[in-house]
């Protein structure tokens, strides 16, 4: 046995390494199992005391940054930002020097509304790419879709002790609101898992997208009648609020 580099024996056998799967899984129309290893990484960051919109509009597009600006409904001078990579490294790097700078480093952060996360597949679908990366992505950048509800959740744990039949079933529930709004043009979701990267410990970060605002609420208030929301949510919010004043143009997205 080796050290692992911690201080430690590294015991697990080659059989124990192979066990862990890191990837995402889908499926194509001849039932073959598709997987990747990519997500999509998204962080939300808002912030106050904000003076003149435009100012931070030329600095993200003088920066070449990927992402959203959106103005608070519920603050006159409030914004939030939205931006996407697949490396880690870039929101500790490139953003963060970025964020310390002016014009945004001179704003006031709203660290209740932080979020982030990574995009996640369900297993059923037949377009890792598409599902992970560009969908995600070219919907909160769409012209055609400029409000926005954003809010993180964590699920109770007793929604962990159902068997994975009942999950399906309430899951299901809860879906075909969605996929009703959808197939309308009324609404439309970005959904993350955010398991281990939120300070509150939330497991989920949901983006409600769409052309109008009132669909987004009602959206919202359907779900509360659903099994999950009412019996199996131990947390849900806060809510951003807001529509967009800047997107990415579409030659500056991230392959």
């Amino acid at each position: 046995m080796k050290p692992n580099g911690l201080g430690v024996q590294n015991r697990e056998s080659s059989s124990d390494l192979d066990s862990v799967d890191l990837t995402e899984k889908g499926r194509a129309p001849s039932g073959e199992v598709l997987t990747s290893t990519r997500r999509l990484l998204m962080q939300f960051l808002a912030f106050g005391n904000v003076k003149d919109t435009q100012t931070l509009i030329w600095a993200l597009e003088s920066a070449g940054i990927d992402g959203v600006l959106y103005e608070d409904i519920n603050d006159a001078r409030g914004v939030a930002l939205l931006t996407y990579s697949e490396t880690p490294d870039y929101f500790v790097n490139e953003l963060r020097t970025f964020l310390t700078q002016p014009p945004f480093g001179d704003l006031t952060p709203k660290p209740e509304y932080t979020m982030f996360g990574r995009t996640y597949a369900i297993g059923y679908e037949p377009d890792l790419d598409e599902t992970l990366i560009t969908r995600p992505r070219n919907r909160v950048t769409d012209p055609e879709l400029p409000w926005a509800i954003w809010y993180p959740l964590r699920r109770a744990g007793s929604f962990e002790q159902l068997s994975v039949q009942e999950q399906n079933v309430i899951l299901s529930e809860h879906g075909g609101i969605g996929r009703a709004f959808g197939r309308a043009h009324l609404g439309y979701d970005v959904r993350l898992a955010c398991h281990g990267l939120d300070k509150h410990d939330n497991d989920f970060v949901i983006g409600l997208i769409g052309p109008e605002l009132l669909p987004l609420s009602m959206i919202v208030q359907r779900m509360r009648k659903t099994k999950q929301t009412s019996l199996h949510l131990e947390r849900l919010g806060p809510f951003f609020v807001g529509k967009v004043v800047w997107q990415a143009k579409p030659e500056s997205r991230a392959e």
